[in-house]
């Protein structure tokens, strides 16, 4: 069985929501731990657990971040960690999926991600790595992710539709 971690890196995990409806606030988490196992070389068979830290959370405007830490959204005290954890990429070729059940404050709700591979290399010191892109999207609402507001004039000032985007390399283990 092979044993794989992150390589943070050349990794980034970004989430992209609409704001007023009109245009997109990206975000990122800075400190994150992606663990696989598998014994297929085409990841069909992979365990994976992927983590992220609430407090990480970096939307570029400390106020945001902050709210976004609050009890209004993930309730970073109470609930510090986002957790998934999937089993085995489904498909075949660079196109795949991985369906699993990620964890949001208290809520837990089966997911499916697109999954786009991008192969294995050997690096300049002799370590195995693997690259993924991995796209898809969730309600917040679903999450316990509820709170909203509607300005003067009628608008959402925040969708509920969360876009994920994730470009993970990985590195086997010794």
């Amino acid at each position: 069985m092979a044993t794989w971690s992150v390589d943070p890196a050349h990794s980034d995990v970004q989430f992209k929501v609409k704001h007023l409806m009109i245009n997109t606030v990206t975000g990122d988490f800075g400190s994150y731990s992606v663990d696989v196992e598998n014994t297929a070389d085409d990841f069909s068979d992979a365990t994976v657990r992927f983590e992220a830290h609430i407090n990480s959370i970096n939307t570029k405007n400390e106020m945001r971040d902050n709210h976004l830490k609050s009890d209004d959204f993930f309730n970073a005290e109470k609930f510090p960690t986002m957790l998934f954890v999937g089993k085995g990429l489904a498909g075949s070729g660079e196109k795949r999926t991985i369906t699993g059940d990620l964890t949001i404050r208290d809520v837990t709700r089966p997911i499916t991600l697109d999954v786009e591979v991008g192969g294995q290399m050997v690096d300049f010191y002799g370590n195995t790595k693997a690259g993924f892109e991995i796209a898809g999207q969730i309600n917040r609402q679903d999450f316990g992710l509820t709170w909203g507001a509607v300005t003067e004039a009628g608008g959402v000032v925040v969708s509920d539709t969360v876009k994920l985007a994730l470009n993970i390399q990985l590195q086997k283990n010794a």
